[in-house]
């Protein structure tokens, strides 16, 4: 075995045709690493037109448990005539380059840096198969066995996700385990093993799960109780309602009409959506719209009402490379200043932040006993990679004894009580009024309300120190937001470095891994993950203890930065600016790119 044999530390990158069902073959890979007790990470990048365009699927695999993209493939599995310049570029020095040798692959393509691994893959297919589908399906797992020659990969591992994966149709799984067989067989007889990286297997997984951020947060609706649904399909978020109506087909069934005891309806627009889920909301219902930045642009005029009349309002978020229609299905962090100033006038939404699985099924939670606690709008703001790519996720779990928080509700006992209900009054001083559901009381507590300005009583006017004392009681309920949202997370003890670091959401796979690399190179660097907005004293005050602070994001115009400058009065020299707006994740290696070059400029000085 070599010295420099690498072990259980590679990306792993497919380059297929879209619409070839290789999707599930590829899948099937990275779950056999994760069957294998080693962490890794799946990246499904696809185009967002028709069938037949270039897709990829990139599988990191990780001992250290870095479960960021990590730039450069050691790996390629190539099919796709289409994208072989590119994808032949994108493999690192000393790499591999698998393909289908049914064609002469051309000179052009070769590199001397890189191994070659050539199998005939439809030439195998043409022999053992006579129906032109079970060619294209088997040829995809056919390199799935291949792979698992080439990487020493356990094939009881194997077994086990195909018997799972098939777990329905028991009689395809000899099919498919002959196909794994076909492209072991031939790496056995045409190619010396081992090669210079391995997979090999580990318990290092624990109890994780496997899990799409989208497929979380609609679990998180249904135990959080929700029971309205109003949406408008738009990439990436549509599977996030897909996946509550699935789970409620299971668990929302009422056992007398075998009907579902919620409502999903799907509106004409955006727009519309939001409508439907403020007005039964405003009926007392838990209720939830999901979106990307378009639709959240076409929400705008809406969140305004809900914001002014003050009406619960639950929201995500799945952000997606943008402006315009942009490119609908790749990553970006870039609705932040949209969604925290989202409809005219001054209003401030409050946000939520959450990085992995586990956070999207609280938080989803959360936003509801948030949006009822504040009677405001609260979005909670994912982005493509984590809402429809897997990722590693401790078990999502649900406390039992946990009760919703309903917020100042009256009962018809307070109303009775009452000389006068004024829905707009602030009685506690915390900025929050209260509120009633409708039908609570036969007389009492109904009140009239539209975005436009009113007293405390909830009657029209347009005078000036009434719209002036509500604004600013507004102001006063975000304050109070501030003590409710999740706190930030901080990563050291105490501060060790007059660097900082700032990341929210997906950032966080790839900002560990650079503080790991960074303390490495004996460069350490405290660090803060911020879950939400708006910002507590953590915040300011983390900032205030550097000398100058890394703010990580995915987009081009720095929109948490800004969001920090503006609302924390922060001087702008002191946060700089670490971004990347390719569509794709962020990588560690960018993070350093950008961080090294400034430490090392102030060192000097």
């Amino acid at each position: 075995m070599s010295k420099n044999r690498i072990i259980n530390d590679c990306v792993i990158r497919f380059a297929n045709v879209n619409g070839t069902g290789s999707a599930s073959a590829n899948t099937m890979f990275a779950k056999t690493i994760f069957k294998m007790g080693v962490p890794m990470t799946a990246k499904n990048i696809f185009p967002s037109n028709i069938q037949g365009l270039p897709t990829w699927y990139e599988v990191r695999v990780s001992e250290k448990g870095y479960l960021g993209r990590r730039e450069g493939v050691d790996m390629m599995v190539c099919l796709n005539p289409q994208s072989l310049a590119r994808d032949v570029a994108s493999v690192k020095s000393g790499g591999y380059f698998v393909y289908d040798s049914t064609k002469h692959l051309r000179s052009e393509y070769y590199r001397e840096d890189i191994t070659y691994i050539g199998i005939p893959m439809m030439e195998i297919c043409l022999r053992e198969y006579s129906d032109p589908r079970q060619r294209q399906l088997f040829k995809n797992i056919i390199y799935v066995g291949a792979l698992a020659a080439l990487l020493e990969i356990d094939l009881e591992a194997v077994r086990a996700v195909i018997s799972n994966q098939f777990a329905k149709k028991p009689k395809l799984i000899e099919p498919n385990m002959n196909a794994i067989k076909l492209g072991v067989d031939y790496i056995k007889e045409h190619y010396p093993t081992p090669l210079s990286i391995a997979i090999e297997k580990r318990d290092l997984v624990g109890d994780s799960i496997i899990i799409d951020g989208n497929t979380a947060c609609g679990l998180g609706c249904l135990f959080a109780g929700a029971t309205v649904a109003a949406w408008y399909p738009i990439t990436p978020s549509t599977s996030l309602v897909n996946a509550f109506e699935k789970y409620a087909k299971k668990l929302r069934v009422d056992p007398e009409t075998g009907k579902m005891n919620v409502a999903i309806v799907q509106a004409e627009d955006e727009l519309a959506a939001l409508g439907m889920v403020i007005g039964a909301s405003w009926n007392g219902a838990r209720s939830f719209t999901a979106t990307s930045g378009p639709g959240v642009s076409l929400m705008n005029e809406f969140l305004g009402l809900a914001y002014f009349a003050e009406v619960p309002t639950v929201l995500f978020d799945v952000q997606r490379t943008g402006p315009s229609t942009g490119m609908p299905t790749r990553t970006q962090q870039s609705d932040v200043l949209l969604a925290a100033y989202a409809s005219h006038g001054d209003t401030k939404h409050v946000l939520l932040f959450p990085s992995t699985p586990n956070e999207c099924f609280e938080m989803s939670a959360d936003a509801f006993d948030l949006a009822e606690q504040l009677q405001t709008p609260v979005m909670v703001m994912i982005d493509l990679d984590l809402g429809m790519n897997d990722h590693l996720s401790a078990p999502l779990k649900w406390d039992e004894n946990r009760a919703y928080k309903r917020g100042k509700v009256l009962t018809a006992e307070d109303l009775d009580a009452m000389e006068a209900y004024g829905r707009y009054l602030d009685v506690d001083g915390d900025g929050i009024p209260y509120r009633t559901i409708p039908a609570t009381h036969p007389t009492k507590g109904s009140f009239f309300t539209r975005g436009s300005s009113r007293d405390e009583y909830a009657r029209y006017t347009e005078e000036s120190a009434a719209y002036v004392r509500n604004m600013n009681r507004l102001l006063k309920k975000f304050d109070t937001a501030k003590t409710l949202v999740p706190a930030p997370e901080v990563f050291q003890a105490q501060n060790e470095s007059k660097y900082g670091m700032i990341f929210y959401g997906t950032t966080h796979y790839a900002a560990l891994e650079a503080i790991d690399l960074l303390r490495g190179d004996g460069m350490p660097i405290d660090a803060m993950r911020v879950r939400s907005f708006p910002f507590n004293e953590d915040v300011e005050a983390f900032i205030e203890a550097h000398d100058k602070v890394f703010v990580i994001e995915q987009n081009r115009d720095a929109q948490f930065r800004t969001l920090l400058i503006n609302e924390l009065e922060i001087n702008p020299k002191k946060l700089v600016k670490v971004l990347n707006f390719d569509g794709m994740p962020i990588t560690a290696d960018t993070i350093l790119s950008q961080i090294v070059p400034v430490v090392g400029l102030v060192k000097q000085n």
